[in-house]
């Protein structure tokens, strides 16, 4: 054991006078574009040695007390090799909370040190372990607000793998919050880990944060989180941990610009395009290096204007409300203070940012949880992350409140579900799409003879019901409709379509019976007068499920004809049943 101490405390003390140890890097993608947004500094030591896993070494510099030495060696080479790689967007460094407060470690990102590597303090990403323990918890918020200052930004790494991290996250208030991978595995199999994601993903919209999802190794997870909407992934799938910096993978980057374009053409449940895009106005922006008196001269004369988004180089950096402004002019010494400084010295760095796509009433949504004194300052949009334009909350609000009208007037009065005139949007999109969807048409069966014994009001119950069957059980970015009376539709991409029909048929027929008095469920049928006005015995309700695909059909009206033959043989059979266009004759379901 003693021959073994000596080895690690040699093997250690080399790593750290030669800095032998090698840094990778693992790209971090936006999930909405495919493009490279940074990448985290990872520490691999020396080869074929007792602490080539970084698990070993740092575990050895903590119980040894040597935890500084080595993260300082790590940080050294991570700002090293970025420079010379050349590696865009934001660099993240695993920094041990502990040691933040450290002078050294303040002494090591300085404006200067920082410079030496052509680069600005926002470009650093500071990942904060949840797993973790922070000693001093008050001490510790001071020291992050201190680097918040410097305009450092802050993550929060292993979120879901302990049991820490909300209350971390509600303290640090970080930049960014990364999911860990145990959460993310097969996250695509497992509904409750994609409720929790995506009850984190709203969270983080609401709170200016963004999600980064680790540890993402299939092509149906990437998928999953695509559609859940996390903003940003990285793991294997990806790109691995390399010493060098390369593309990623064309087939990545046409799966996630391919799921995107399917999310946005079937989830669409509005008339028209709804996206922040199309009210953006694309104001100029202004230099960080502008006198502030200029600003002023530039804000004079144009009422109109809520301010200016500021850039330094190509890069937007933070904005300026008229304001705010004011405010800072305003009072006796207002202007000899303020006059001939930089717009960047009082400039907000902490703003609204959305992306083009995002649809307009998520973002008032996102813009009124805002604290108050920021409540009405503009929303900044960008694309494929470049600057686009503002929006102003008053342009904002109207627009919202006009859609949420156009759009009423188009939902059905019983279901609240959107009828025909959106429906025929949807079919639309669906024969416009490059991907597989399938159309399932719902009818049910012994309707209207269940209606003239039982009254309009059960009947309508029964419809609701329906209808809330098939909005639980639509797949996230499916849509339903109602075309009328007893007839509904539902669209979603063409995948698992008969475990889905096999669900709602199952939950129908079990909600059938608190419908019916009991003597009529003994018999299994009601009986009633046909068109003829002869007595004739009829079955309890059931319900029938055509399916069809986009693939082969050019027309809206190609799609509801061969819909219409799939039905027909569907009603045929007894029971409740699906028919599915691909497997006319084979698949079908009698419960």
């Amino acid at each position: 054991m003693a021959i073994e101490n000596h080895h690690h405390e040699e093997l250690f003390s080399y790593i750290i006078e030669e800095k032998a140890i090698q840094t990778v890097f693992q790209p971090i993608i936006s999930l909405h574009n495919s493009q490279i947004y940074g990448y985290e500094a990872l520490t691999r030591g020396p080869a074929n040695t007792s602490f080539e896993n970084p698990e070993a070494l740092f575990d050895y510099a903590l119980k040894n007390g040597q935890l500084w030495e080595l993260e300082h060696v790590c940080r050294a080479n991570a700002l090293k090799y970025a420079y010379h790689l050349k590696a865009e967007g934001k660099l993240f460094i695993n920094v041990n909370p502990n040691i933040m407060n450290d002078p050294k470690f303040k002494q090591g990102f300085t404006k200067d040190f920082l410079s030496i590597f052509q680069m600005d303090s926002d470009s650093i990403v500071f990942e904060i372990t949840e797993r973790e323990a922070i000693n001093n918890l008050k001490d510790f918020i001071n020291t992050i607000d201190h680097y918040k200052k410097q305009f450092y930004q802050i993550a929060i790494d292993d979120v879901g793998a302990g049991y820490s991290g909300l209350n971390v996250i509600t303290d640090v208030r970080p930049h960014f919050i990364k999911l860990d991978m145990k959460l993310i595995r097969d996250i695509n199999k497992d509904r409750t880990k994609q409720l929790l994601v995506r009850s984190l993903s709203e969270f983080a919209n609401y709170s200016q944060i963004h999600i980064i999802a680790e540890g993402i190794e299939t092509r149906e997870e990437l998928i999953t989180l695509i559609d859940i909407g996390v903003h940003f992934g990285q793991g294997y799938f990806i790109q691995r941990p390399q010493s060098n910096l390369y593309p990623i993978r064309e087939e990545v980057m046409r799966l996630i610009e391919t799921e995107n374009s399917r999310k946005y053409q079937v989830s669409l449940n509005r008339l028209t395009d709804t996206s922040i895009e199309q009210i953006a106005t694309p104001l100029r922006t202004i230099p960080s290096s502008m006198p502030i008196s200029k600003v002023s001269n530039l804000m004079e004369g144009n009422d109109a204007l809520p301010g200016f988004c500021i850039r330094d180089g190509n890069k937007l950096i933070g904005v300026i409300t008229r304001n705010k402004l004011h405010l800072k002019f305003s009072g006796p010494y207002g202007y000899s203070l303020y006059n001939k400084k930089p717009i960047a010295a009082i400039m907000s760095r902490n703003f609204m940012k959305v992306d083009a796509k995002t649809a307009i009433d998520v973002v008032a949504k996102i813009a009124m949880k805002r604290d108050p004194l920021h409540l009405y300052d503009f929303i900044t949009v960008t694309k494929d992350e470049q600057y686009f334009g503002v929006v102003t909350v008053k342009d904002l609000l109207e627009k919202s409140m006009q859609l949420e009208i156009d759009y009423a007037k188009h939902l059905n009065p019983l279901s609240e579900l959107p009828g025909n005139i959106i429906i025929e949007q949807q079919l639309q999109k669906c024969i416009d799409a490059s991907t597989d969807v399938t159309v399932l048409y719902f009818d049910i069966d012994n309707f209207k003879p269940y209606n003239d014994i039982y009254g309009f009001e059960k009947g309508d119950k029964v419809i609701i019901q329906l209808a809330e069957i098939l909005e639980s059980n639509c797949p996230s970015g499916g849509f339903v409709g109602h075309i009328g009376g007893d007839d509904f539709i539902l669209i979603t991409d063409s995948s698992q379509i008969s475990e889905l029909c096999e669900k709602i048929v199952q939950q129908f027929d079990e909600s059938v019976e608190h419908f019916y008095h009991a003597h009529d469920l003994l018999k299994g049928c009601i009986v009633s007068k046909n068109r003829h006005g002869i007595e004739e015995h009829f079955p309890l309700l059931t319900i029938s499920i055509a399916g069809v695909s986009n693939k082969d059909c050019q027309t809206i009206f190609q799609l509801s004809e061969l819909a219409s033959q799939v039905k027909k043989q569907c009603k045929q059979i007894s029971g409740s049943n699906y028919l599915l266009q691909v497997q006319v004759t084979e698949t079908n379901v009698n419960v």
